[in-house]
């Protein structure tokens, strides 16, 4: 294979507006190279330079030491760029960073249209990646009035149109559903494969690692790790190191090997486990072995009163006009104090639309919704908003004030609190976020994504509301970064009672934290009871494009060979607990 890209002892500084100019060097000496038709895969942190390296690879940035080649272009020589951005397309994380033109067709030209080729040509591209993406329905909407996955698809499909010969994608699976991520790393894997388009993949699904060619881990602007995603993903305690985790599957047999299991080597594909396990369990009926597990209502809420009631609820965008949608259909939900409730859906179908309703963002097309026992009516907005915290999907992008001290307070500041008991609570919540008190008197701006988003969440905090609605709160985060979102939540609801109500795509993160689950598809609400009665009906979750957990998924699998699973199986901790009596019952010991 030829060489697509070579990074040559390659570092970057930003400059900060901190003291005397202090310079935050992001990348610090990366070597590698990367080969025509290579799908490579980069993992590290948020900060770790991942985000920084993906635009010095298509010339956004350039290095301030060492050089990279791409396909044997310098990309500090500026007469190059143009060529080198043809050969290499990026995809942001944020998609609203390249969205461009007025309706979805037009933005996905752009690209072909600024090659410079025939008309005849620009539209076939266009319509073959809208294809791809499965967005040709919305050929002629306004990108701004799509969600924020479609949007992402949009910006995917911009790129493809471009034919280029690499494509960096910065963590473009954040936004979407599970069945949307799916379908694009399948048309990712068939880009490289049938057209031997060289992939570089950055993303926090370590899923989405285990097909790779090579996996690269960067920790604080460095290489740590390089290898065959398998080395990598066998060094675990490496990888748990630098803040980040491995697939659900490869830490399920990590466990049970330190149970005592004897495990040669670690799989890290369902393929590989269900046949690990399948060597261990000797029967094909293992009903007489499985004990039965039992019920736990965990956090004695199904007696609780109802917190928010949702009655007959419509909501149509932009009535009267071409761009006229009806968004969510006759919606009829209940949600009970003290709870953690999921919402899940594929992309565009109503969640986000539904949850601004909570707060009063956004007011019924017809129905009615109630907030503690009171009807939302325009007058009692301000009350409601104290009882209804709302984090968007991008919390940081809620940061406007000089300080972190004035943006954490700025919602008490109007509502005559005292100077003592506003500084009482700033020390509360910062407590509880972890957040240094040395950061109070710094520029939101000048703080790490991590630390951002704990100061938006902070902002919302302090007004104590017993009701918090997230919507996709980790996405984009590392997998450290979202436990410690995690425990936040589970902190808050179980210390201080507070109602959680969490959007995800997260199928994984929806089994281990939420105690229900609602199922929304094309604005309809198709199903809401528990996670484990929600899970245990696969097939027809599938078919509205999600997903299930992994391990359930797992012992899905398994289930096809082996009667008398246990299901639904959730979590890498339920799986253990089974697995481990299981595998004793039936007399088995190694994998």
């Amino acid at each position: 294979m030829n060489e697509m890209i070579r990074i040559d002892n390659v570092s970057y500084e930003y400059r900060t507006q901190a003291e005397s100019y202090l310079y935050d060097r992001a990348v610090d000496g990366v070597t590698a190279n990367i080969m025509q038709g290579e799908f490579v895969v980069i993992l590290g942190r948020n900060g770790s330079g991942k985000s920084t390296l993906a635009r010095l690879l298509n010339a956004l940035l350039i290095p301030v030491e060492g050089a990279i080649y791409v396909d044997g272009m310098d990309t500090k020589d500026g007469e190059l760029t143009w060529h080198i951005r043809k050969n290499v397309g990026l995809v942001f994380q944020n998609p609203d960073n390249q969205i461009v033109s007025t309706t979805v067709e037009e933005d996905v030209a752009f690209g072909p249209e600024n090659l410079g080729l025939p008309q005849e040509i620009i539209r076939e591209r266009v319509d073959a990646s809208l294809k791809l993406v499965d967005m040709m329905d919305y050929a002629q909407h306004s990108p701004h009035m799509l969600s924020g996955g479609q949007k992402q698809r949009i910006a995917i499909a911009g790129i493809l149109a471009m034919e280029p010969k690499c494509i960096v994608l910065d963590e473009a699976t954040s936004m979407l559903d599970p069945q949307g991520r799916k379908d694009v790393m399948s048309i990712l894997h068939k880009l490289n494969k049938e057209k031997g388009i060289t992939i570089v993949l950055i993303t926090h699904h370590m899923s989405e690692a285990t097909y790779a060619d090579r996996a690269i881990i960067m920790q604080e602007g460095r290489i740590l790790l390089e290898g065959t995603p398998r080395s990598i993903f066998e060094r675990i305690e490496t990888v748990r190191s630098a803040g980040l985790d491995v697939p659900k599957i490869t830490d399920l047999a990590d466990r049970l090997k330190k149970r005592g299991f004897s495990i040669n080597g670690l799989p890290i594909t369902r393929s590989e486990m269900v046949s690990a396990l399948k060597n261990i369990i000797k029967y094909k009926d293992v009903t007489p072995f499985v004990k039965k597990r039992q019920q736990i209502n965990l956090n004695n809420s199904s007696h609780a009163k109802d917190i928010i009631t949702v009655k007959d609820l419509n909501y149509v965008y932009m009535p009267g006009t071409t761009y006229e949608k009806e968004a969510l259909k006759n919606i009829n939900l209940s949600i009970k104090e003290g709870e953690i409730f999921g919402i899940i859906g594929h992309t565009g179908s109503g969640k986000s639309t539904l949850v601004q309703h909570f707060n009063g963002i956004l007011k019924p097309t017809s129905g009615n919704i109630e907030v503690d026992g009171q009807p939302i009516t325009g007058k009692n907005l301000k009350e409601l908003r104290k009882k209804v915290g709302l984090i968007f999907q991008y919390p940081e992008q809620q940061l406007f004030e000089e300080t972190v001290y004035k943006d954490i307070t700025f919602g008490l500041q109007r509502m005559n609190f005292s100077e003592a008991e506003i500084k009482e609570r700033v020390l509360q919540v910062i407590d509880l976020l972890d957040l240094s008190p040395e950061l109070l008197d710094k520029s939101p701006f000048e703080l790490s994504g991590g630390q951002k988003r704990r100061v938006a969440i902070a902002g919302v905090l302090i007004m104590k509301p017993k009701v918090l609605v997230l919507d996709e709160p980790t996405a984009g985060l590392d997998p450290s970064g979202s436990r410690e979102v995690f425990n936040i939540l589970t902190e808050l609801n179980k210390k201080e009672g507070t109602t959680i109500v969490l959007i995800s795509h997260s199928m994984d993160d929806i089994a281990e934290y939420c105690h229900r689950v609602a199922v929304m598809n094309n604005g309809e609400l198709v199903m809401c009871d528990t996670v484990e009665n929600v899970f245990l009906k696969s097939e027809q979750i599938s078919t509205m494009g999600l997903d299930i957990p992994q391990i359930t998924e797992l012992f899905n699998t398994l289930a096809q060979d082996i009667n008398g699973l246990p299901q639904p199986v959730l979590t890498v901790e339920s799986a253990v607990e089974v697995l481990d009596n299981l595998i004793n019952q039936t007399g088995g010991g190694s994998l």
